[in-house]
């Protein structure tokens, strides 16, 4: 059997200007989740990224960890399939019908950094919403499509993989949902009820045998827990 781990980016810069930067914590984490990987004796076959900076990132700070331990590091290849879904996107094009029941919405989402609990409690919201699909919005990626976008690259990955390639897939926390939605049929509303938990560069494992894939692990970050610092613990 096969093994695809997907493994979350580090965190990124929320509330920043640009939230597609790993922060320092999340170098930290990448480099953790690297040295973890490299030491429990896990060799790579293919390296996976989604084309986000803070995906490729992640991906390369962990890998050089394999490198400085002397270990071969697969090319890294790129795949936009396993970028995370237009949360900035989902939310201007929803939030504008929900204004009426949410009149601080628009003030929640200008200093998000400032009101994190109001911010999860409103975008929860929305993805429900945007889940739903009764409020697909012209130019909007919705939720059939980003789950068919990421299906499709997961197709590529089995297609061309051997029967007992380990292949690692550097992503992001919607992307790891909708894959646990496809493997498990787990209901969308339910599936994202966990992605709220899924920690910065936890894995999460895929068996693979043929075109038969299951879910191994779901969410291990012993590798964050072991050096008993909370703050390496975050989820955004």
């Amino acid at each position: 059997m096969g093994s695809i781990y997907l493994i979350r980016h580090g965190q990124a810069s929320f509330g920043a200007d640009d939230y597609d930067v790993l922060s320092p914590v999340g170098i930290r984490q990448a480099q953790i989740v690297g040295a973890h990987l490299s030491g429990l004796g896990i060799r790579f076959d293919r390296c996976v990224s989604g084309d986000l900076r803070r995906q490729k990132d992640t991906a390369h700070n962990a890998m050089a960890r394999f490198a400085e331990a002397g270990l071969e590091v697969p090319e890294l290849e790129i795949d936009s399939a396993f970028d995370e879904f237009d949360a900035e996107g989902v939310m201007r094009a929803l939030i504008p019908a929900m204004l009426a029941e949410e009149p601080h919405a628009l003030d929640i989402l200008r200093d998000a950094a400032n009101n994190r609990a109001e911010f999860q409690r409103l975008f929860s919201l929305i993805i429900g919403r945007w889940i739903g699909g009764q409020h697909d919005t012209l130019g909007l990626q919705s939720w059939l499509g980003f789950v068919a976008r990421v299906k499709a690259g997961l197709d590529r990955i089995i297609d061309n993989a051997g029967p007992h390639e380990r292949i690692a897939v550097f992503t992001s926390g919607g992307t790891i949902t909708a894959l646990l939605h496809l493997v498990t049929g787990m209901p969308a509303a339910q599936a994202f009820e966990l992605n709220w938990h899924i920690v910065n560069t936890s894995l999460h494992r895929l068996g693979f045998r043929g075109s038969e894939v299951t879910l191994a692990s779901f969410n291990s970050y012993t590798h964050l827990q072991l050096l008993k610092a909370p703050e390496l613990i975050t989820y955004r």
